[in-house]
């Protein structure tokens, strides 16, 4: 009776906007969990939709992903009630591979905090599929600046290579990842990206920028001949929620020379590209 009691009134207290923590027990719940803040409507909601996405994956007999192997009940019952501070939930992270089974990984990253927030289910999931567990440390960046002669030619009579591309994938401080930005958002990064572009003085670096949105045809064609437009994503990043507003905030920038290429907003927040 006297826990019937502290449910009730911790329930009321958090209704009224009490602050503190208190027992909730779902009927679809086999435990009581304590939390630290009010679980609504909405949130019981998104639990059940973890738990039915659980269900789904586990019975699903041709799903041979990461996510699945690694999304245990005990990953589950840990990690359905967290959130980020920017609001993502375990249902954000998995979401894609519930609707993609074949997907090899199944797991996209909403923000940053999330691969601290979700660690139990992503730490596992890097580990098997880049060899890089939660207690390893990433080298010291190392361009090989001032060094760049120390590498032989790769193919000195010119007979194989017929271009390179290196490209790396940024984000921009501040911002979550595409499955949580906003319109706004989307159209505050590209005016950053644009004016940080503007101010290039490398004659080499020089160039211009094209918003996908409102682009004409005959750019369009251009750029799709250069091999440098991208399209909207795929059913995998669609599912994560990955290209919300499309084409809005999204666009490609090279230089005169069309050697040096930026992507705004595609799948990372940036991705630079150099060409030869």
């Amino acid at each position: 009776m006297a826990l019937h009691k502290r449910l009730v009134v911790g329930g009321l207290a958090g209704l009224i906007g009490v602050a503190g923590g208190y027992g909730v027990v779902y009927p679809y719940v086999r435990d009581m969990i304590y939390v630290n803040e009010q679980i609504g409507e909405n949130n019981a909601f998104n639990i059940k939709k973890i738990e039915n996405a659980y269900k789904t994956l586990q019975d699903n007999s041709e799903c041979n992903s990461l996510l699945k192997k690694h999304l245990t009940q005990s990953v589950v019952d840990k990690l359905k009630y967290k959130k980020t501070k920017l609001g993502a939930t375990l249902y954000d992270v998995i979401r894609s591979g519930v609707f993609n089974p074949d997907a090899s990984v199944g797991v996209y990253a909403p923000d940053s905090e999330s691969y601290k927030v979700f660690a139990a289910l992503f730490d596992p999931i890097i580990q098997e599929y880049h060899g890089f567990g939660p207690n390893d440390k990433q080298p010291d960046v190392d361009l090989g600046e001032g060094r760049t002669k120390e590498l032989e030619p790769l193919d000195p009579d010119g007979k194989y290579i017929i271009s390179t591309r290196i490209r790396c994938g940024r984000t921009l401080r501040g911002y979550p990842f595409n499955p949580l930005l906003t319109g706004d958002d989307y159209l505050i990064m590209q005016e950053k990206v644009k004016n940080a572009l503007s101010q290039v003085k490398d004659d080499d670096l020089k160039g211009t920028y094209y918003p996908l949105q409102g682009m004409k045809k005959e750019t369009q064609n251009q750029l799709i001949a250069d091999h440098f437009l991208f399209k909207e994503g795929d059913r995998h990043l669609q599912h994560a929620n990955a290209c919300k507003y499309w084409p809005l905030g999204r666009g490609i920038f090279h230089n005169n020379d069309k050697t040096f290429l930026i992507w705004v907003n595609e799948e990372d927040h940036l991705r630079l590209i150099s060409m030869e």
